[in-house]
């Protein structure tokens, strides 16, 4: 059940591609009802990594990480799906992001914009603040750092 994948957009096979795309428009589309384009080009820059935990031949939990533009590395489109949430695998999955941020960017700082209820897990990961709420596609954010 903890059999993380990390692959490139590239690496993804179709099925996968496809169970990517599809759970996220679930979960951040359709069932948060923010209509937006949740599919972009960050998705397929040759260094942006896919974290995928399939399980019973279902994607159970996701989450991307990349370069970002100022020099630090992001996580981002983290998600688990409806019938695993509390099972505590959002802990493997973002351990695995973490893992996959140091391995492919290392030594820079990882930020994360968090919906605001989620503030307290990412502290327990080592994430600090350090912005105020703000509302992004209707639903309220922190900016959250974690410095290594």
């Amino acid at each position: 059940m903890t059999n993380f994948k990390d692959k490139s957009f590239y690496e993804l096979s179709h099925d996968e591609l496809f169970d990517v795309f599809k759970l996220r428009v679930d979960v951040f589309v359709v069932e948060q009802n923010c209509p937006y384009h949740e599919i972009d080009e960050v998705d397929r820059v040759p260094s942006t990594r896919h974290i995928l935990l399939i399980g019973s031949d279902r994607l159970q939990a996701y989450a991307r990480c990349y370069s970002k533009e100022n020099g630090a590395a992001a996580i981002g489109r983290v998600l688990i799906s409806a019938e695993q949430r509390g099972s505590g695998i959002a802990y493997k999955l973002m351990e695995n992001a973490l893992a996959c941020c140091n391995a492919h960017f290392p030594n820079r700082p990882i930020e994360i914009s968090a919906q605001t209820y989620l503030q307290p897990f990412y502290e327990k990961l080592g994430f600090k603040a350090v912005s105020e709420a703000y509302l992004e596609d209707g639903i309220e954010h922190i900016d959250m750092l974690l410095r290594l």
